[in-house]
C-alpha cells in the first residue's frame, strides 16, 4: 500500500493553491474585485478539494505525486517540461490578468462573456480533477510506475481524451481571460498550450513504447487533448 501524504505535504499543497489567487488580487490592486474572488473559490475547490477526493479514493496518491526521489526517475525532458507546465498554467495568467485589471489594458467585456468564462473555468477544473480522481497512477511527472503495478487507465474522462488532466487545464485558461476581463491573459494561455502540446506528444510516445496496453488504448481513444482536433 502506498504511504499516505504527510500533514506537511498537505500544508504545502494548500499554500500553493492559496498563493495563486493571492497573487491575482495583489497584482490587481483591488481586494474588492468580485471576479477574482469567484475565481479564487473555483481554484481552491478544484485544487485541494479535488486532491482530497482523489486521496480518499486512492490513498497515497498525493505522497506519490510529491515524492522527489521518484520525480528524479522521470524522463529527462519531463524534468524540464513538468515544472514549466505547472508554472505556465498557474502564475503567469493570474499575474497578467491582475495587472490588466489594475491598468485597464482590456476593454470591458459584457456580462455574458464573463459568465461564459467562469463556466469554462469550472468545467475545465472539474474535468482535470475528475482525471486525477479516476487515475490512481496520475503522476506529476512522466514515468512508468513499475513498482506500483502501472496499468492503463481507460475509464471516466480517459474515455474522451487520452490526457484529460492537461485538457481540463487548457480549457480553463481561455475561461480565465473572459472571466477576469483580460484579453492579454490569452498570451500566457497560448504559451501554456504550446508547452502542453509538446509535453503531451512526448508523454504519449513514452506510454506507447513502454506501457503495456497503451497502444491498444490509443487506437480506441484517438484524441490526446481536444476531441475531433488533436
Amino acid at each position: 500500500m502506498d504511504q499516505a501524504a504527510s500533514p506537511r505535504q498537505w500544508i504545502r499543497l494548500v499554500a500553493v493553491y492559496l498563493f495563486i489567487p493571492l497573487v491575482l488580487l495583489v497584482c490587481g490592486g483591488d481586494f474588492g474585485w468580485c471576479q477574482a474572488w469567484v475565481y479564487s473559490l473555483l481554484i481552491v475547490a478544484a485544487g485541494p478539494g479535488g486532491r482530497l477526493w482523489a486521496e480518499r479514493r486512492h490513498p497515497g496518491l498525493m505522497a506519490e505525486r510529491q515524492n522527489m526521489e521518484k520525480v528524479q526517475r522521470a524522463k529527462a525532458w519531463d524534468r524540464v517540461l513538468a515544472p514549466l507546465m505547472a508554472l505556465s498554467v498557474s502564475f503567469p495568467p493570474v499575474i497578467v490578468a491582475g495587472l490588466d485589471h489594475r491598468f485597464d489594458w482590456s476593454p470591458e467585456f459584457p456580462l455574458w462573456l464573463m459568465v461564459l468564462g467562469f463556466l469554462l473555468i469550472a468545467l475545465g477544473y472539474a474535468f482535470a480533477a475528475w482525471a486525477l480522481i479516476e487515475n490512481r497512477f496520475f503522476s506529476s511527472v512522466v514515468r512508468i510506475q513499475v513498482e506500483r503495478g502501472h496499468v492503463v487507465c481507460d475509464s471516466g474522462p480517459y474515455r474522451i481524451v487520452r490526457h484529460p488532466g492537461y485538457a481540463g487545464n487548457m480549457l480553463a485558461l481561455p475561461g480565465m481571460a473572459l472571466a477576469l476581463n483580460s484579453l492579454w491573459t490569452l498570451v500566457p494561455a497560448a504559451v501554456a498550450l504550446v508547452i502542453a502540446v509538446i509535453r503531451t506528444a512526448l508523454e504519449d510516445r513514452t506510454l506507447q513504447d513502454e506501457l503495456p496496453g497503451y497502444r491498444d488504448y490509443a487506437r480506441r481513444v484517438r484524441y490526446r487533448l481536444i476531441p475531433g482536433i488533436y
